[in-house]
């Protein structure tokens, strides 16, 4: 059909459900006749983007009517929610769990803003997310509705590209060029983002006779060297260390076996980001466990008073390193990253950039695994583990505290995510994590063996990711079943789960905290200013009613006390699909309804004092 028109709406229907059927035969010619949408649908499919979360608008109606083919044809699969955030959470939780890529589709305007924002926890955690936007005519005939309403060129184009990487099919034939960019941004080596695919509303439907689909890109597995360096030289750092401590981020999250043997030669003692919890069991003698503003008694006073920080993989964000002081003893740093910025984030540092797995087995090579540190490290470090499992155990031990907001005693959010964990645990669901007073809470009191057991979105730390993140159980390849552990602040920020919940077959479990405010930052305020302020409820919202009026939930009382919560937990076992369990949770200034708070963070009225103890450190 090169030499003909476009087809009528009817033609080129059946003429994608025939595309469908030689695809799936493996006998769809190299070259087509079709429009730029379908192009685009079938060079994702290449790519292995097989799923698509969507919230079609009117500026995305073209790619909307080609996924409805080819979703009948079962080439892929489309599911609509009611928020391109909760869509965007999920297609970020399903690439982190299972590694299975997704799409998440926009119209113009609102929607794609929406999607741009919580795109910050595929960004900050690194996970490879496609992102397909509506975007405002080519031709300029004046302002599009929903559009950026200023009268310049591409303004989204630029929003986009500053969040992250962005490409504008403007021109319909530069889809190659799009798809190839996004690839290597989705799928990066060691550093996965989100990938912004803008759709002009108008170039959508661009006919593309005699379209070569041999131009579309492949993915490609490519697998970086170890660092180029002297390992004689890293070897001997370590050696003259006395203090040695080990910070693992996200980005070493599976080299446990190594990082292991690192610990062993070295005689170092590890600690690790709240994104990482696992990557050694928490059990392992040399693991002290989370470290950071919030983070530990162990942690941090393995941070506190090591001479020698070997980071692996990690960005060093301001609440993992209390700001950049975190290390004030600290004269030498090893630094493992394949990001060159990030391997050289501090003063005083050998940069090993490269392979992580492969550039500690060149370090275990040499370094061999007789211990160099003095033995009289590791004893203070475990002295004071010990003291912190003895102030968890305080928590499980006096599990309900007198809470005047409920004017009953009720759980505390420790004693209430021991509980969970350990059930989910036993159940091998993995369990997701908000933000807030939950997510700082959990890290601090789980013990996890793997690191596939629980996910803390602590890089946007970005209000209702884990109940969003549940739609990730029902939509892919290798279904999974999650608790998401959330607070009433985080829940209201995303209910919508809910419903899509319920409608795309997720399996799992809501539990949420409800202590009627935002209490990370009611405590934040007390602690800073002496005073709480617009961070708390006046009215106790009935959680319970609202997730029953949604058919298909089993909604449960938590009840007040760890025998009532178990109970409802054993009741979800047996429930297939969404179940939700309301807990009213203490707050207060009890030390027993909390964890603590061990380091420093520039904010607020601390900043002048930390910022000059950072200078101070010169680090």
């Amino acid at each position: 059909m090169s030499d003909q028109a476009k087809p009528t709406r009817e033609q080129l229907a059946l003429q994608r459900r025939q595309h469908c059927e030689e695809l799936k035969s493996g006998n769809l010619p190299e070259i087509l006749d079709l429009t730029l949408s379908e192009a685009l649908v079938i060079g994702l499919i290449r790519q292995g983007v097989t799923i698509f979360l969507s919230v079609f608008g009117h500026g995305s109606t073209e790619i909307a009517e080609v996924l409805r083919i080819y979703s009948e044809a079962g080439l892929v699969k489309v599911f609509g929610v009611r928020s391109e955030i909760e869509a965007s959470h999920a297609a970020a939780a399903l690439r982190w769990v299972t590694d299975e890529k997704a799409a998440v589709v926009t119209s113009i305007g609102p929607g794609a803003l929406q999607a741009l924002a919580a795109s910050l926890v595929a960004s900050s955690d690194g996970l490879g997310v496609w992102y397909l936007m509506g975007d405002e005519t080519t031709e300029d005939e004046g302002y599009n509705m929903q559009q950026i309403p200023k009268p310049y060129q591409g303004q989204f184009l630029q929003l986009a590209a500053t969040v992250g990487s962005a490409y504008s099919l403007h021109t319909p034939l530069s889809l190659a060029a799009a798809l190839a960019r996004g690839a290597g941004v989705v799928d990066h080596p060691y550093r996965q983002g989100p990938f912004f695919l803008l759709m002009p509303m108008n170039t959508q439907a661009s006919w593309l006779p005699g379209f070569n689909l041999s131009e579309l890109p492949e993915t490609h597995a490519i697998s970086l060297p170890a660092a180029n360096a002297d390992y004689k030289i890293v070897v001997n750092l370590i050696r003259n260390a006395r203090k040695i401590v080990v910070k693992v981020g996200g980005g070493a999250r599976k080299y446990g076996k190594e990082i292991t043997r690192l610990l062993e030669g070295s005689g170092g003692v590890l600690v690790h980001t709240p994104i990482a919890t696992g990557c050694i069991p928490y059990s392992y003698p040399q693991n002290m466990g989370v470290g950071g503003s919030k983070g530990s008694m162990c942690g941090n006073f393995a941070m506190e008073n090591a001479d020698l920080l070997i980071a692996i993989g990690t960005r060093e964000v301001c609440q993992s390193d209390c700001s950049r002081t975190g290390y004030p003893n600290v004269n030498q740093v090893i630094n493992l990253n394949a990001s060159f910025t990030d391997a050289t984030h501090y003063n005083h540092t050998l940069p090993l950039i490269g392979d992580i797995g492969a550039t500690l087995q060149r370090i275990n090579e040499v370094l061999g695994s007789q211990s160099v540190a003095t033995r009289d490290w590791l004893i203070d470090c475990l002295r004071v583990k010990q003291t912190w499992k003895e102030f968890k155990s305080q928590r499980r031990l006096n599990p309900t505290l007198m809470d005047e907001y409920w004017g009953k005693p009720v759980l505390t959010q420790p004693a209430a995510i021991m509980i969970a964990e350990e059930w989910a645990k036993k159940q091998k669901w993995v369990t997701f994590f908000d933000a807030g007073d939950v997510q700082a809470n959990a890290f601090q009191v789980i013990e996890d063996t793997s690191p596939d057991q629980t996910y803390t979105e602590t890089g946007a730390s970005y209000m209702g990711f884990a109940v969003s993140a549940l739609l990730a159980t029902g939509i892919g390849s290798k279904p999974f079943k999650a608790l998401a552990i959330t607070g009433d602040g985080s829940f209201t920020m995303n209910p919508q789960i809910l419903i899509d919940g319920v409608e795309h077959h997720a399996q799992g479990c809501i539990l949420l905290l409800d202590n009627g405010r935002m209490g990370a930052i009611t405590g934040l305020q007390q602690d800073q200013y002496g005073k709480e302020f617009a961070t708390w409820n006046t009215i106790k919202v009935d959680y319970l009613s609202w997730a029953k009026g949604v058919p298909g939930i089993l909604a449960l009382d938590g009840g007040d006390s760890p025998e009532s919560l178990k109970h409802a937990l054993e009741l979800v076992e047996r429930h297939d699909g969404i179940s939700f369990i309301r807990v009213p949770v203490y707050y207060g200034n009890d030390p027993l309804g909390g964890m603590g708070v061990y380091g420093r963070w520039n904010v607020g009225n601390w900043s002048e004092e930390v910022q000059s103890l950072r200078h101070k450190i010169g680090l």
